[in-house]
């Protein structure tokens, strides 16, 4: 069974640094496109990065310069840096997996489509 498995949210305040991570299991994850996406209850979910299947990624305007995505296919798993955080990053963090392969921008455009998802970890960003 194919599951996609999140850690390393938490409490931090502005300014500070967190290092998510998504790890893998009953897929080959380097096969195919990864990403994360967040949401705010009460909000619409959103893109936050992407990966592809040859390392190009493609990031949301508001995380550009903070955020770094990255892989390690020899792990199975998937890492978001996140440094410099604003309270406007402050929600629920989801690794996604569409199912596709493909370079960072195409990853990026499929984040939403039907795939696996995790369970989500939560970012609290306190200012």
């Amino acid at each position: 069974e194919a599951q996609l498995v999140e850690s390393g949210g938490g409490s931090v305040q502005a300014g500070g640094s967190l290092r998510l991570s998504c790890e893998a299991s009953g897929f080959t994850a380097s096969g195919y496109c990864m990403g994360w996406l967040r949401q705010v209850p009460g909000k619409e979910r959103e893109g936050v990065a992407a990966i592809g299947t040859d390392g190009s990624t493609s990031y949301a305007d508001s995380v550009k310069g903070r955020f770094t995505i990255s892989r390690d296919n020899a792990k199975n798993t998937l890492y978001l840096e996140m440094n410099s955080l604003k309270s406007e990053d402050t929600a629920m963090y989801y690794c996604a997996a569409p199912l596709r392969s493909g370079g960072g921008g195409y990853c990026y455009s499929l984040l939403f489509i039907y795939g696996y998802r995790g369970q989500g970890t939560q970012v609290t960003v306190s200012s």
